[in-house]
């Protein structure tokens, strides 16, 4: 079960299933939900950044809080668990990886190759996010990546206005 839940989240990185393939149920949503909260909180002794758990915490309530709404609205809630698996588990995919790279930066040196990946992983992410939208709420691609542009935009500005820088 568990070898299928990894290749289903991996067949979501390259965007070739959706959140209707993972198994329905909370359990799973909790668990997944849980690691990826908790990755916010180990990035934040790992980067020395005071305040990443709690701002991993905020962004993944209004990420799931959009996502809860929409889907509400659309009269799709029994994918609400299975869409919640799926952006937990690829956040965490995502999130691991993100602080594999923060963990090589130099400060004190110019490393414009990690900035590339970095930036190629934001980029991904949201077209990963978008694709997951897209399956759980039956719209287009297009929509599901603008959704998930501003579903960011909204998480950006709500953190600098709580958090500052």
């Amino acid at each position: 079960m568990t070898g299928r839940i990894i290749l289903n989240l991996l067949d979501m990185l390259r965007l070739r299933s959706g959140p209707q393939q993972m198994p329905g149920g909370w359990l799973l949503a909790a668990g997944l939900s849980f690691a990826y909260i908790y990755q916010g909180f180990v990035a934040e002794r790992i980067v020395g950044d005071a305040d990443s758990g709690p701002r991993s915490l905020l962004a993944i309530g209004v990420q799931f809080g959009v996502i809860a709404l929409l889907l509400n609205l659309r009269n799709f809630q029994t994918r609400l668990a299975q869409t919640v698996s799926a952006l937990a588990g690829t956040g965490l995919i995502f999130g691991l990886v993100s602080l594999l790279i923060l963990t090589r930066i130099d400060p004190g040196k110019p490393q414009p190759d990690l900035a590339l990946m970095y930036l190629i992983l934001f980029g991904w992410s949201l077209a990963v996010d978008g694709h997951i939208y897209r399956q759980a709420l039956s719209i287009k691609f297009g929509a599901g990546l603008l959704l998930a542009v501003l579903i960011f935009a909204a998480n950006f500005m709500l953190l600098k206005t709580l958090f500052g820088s």
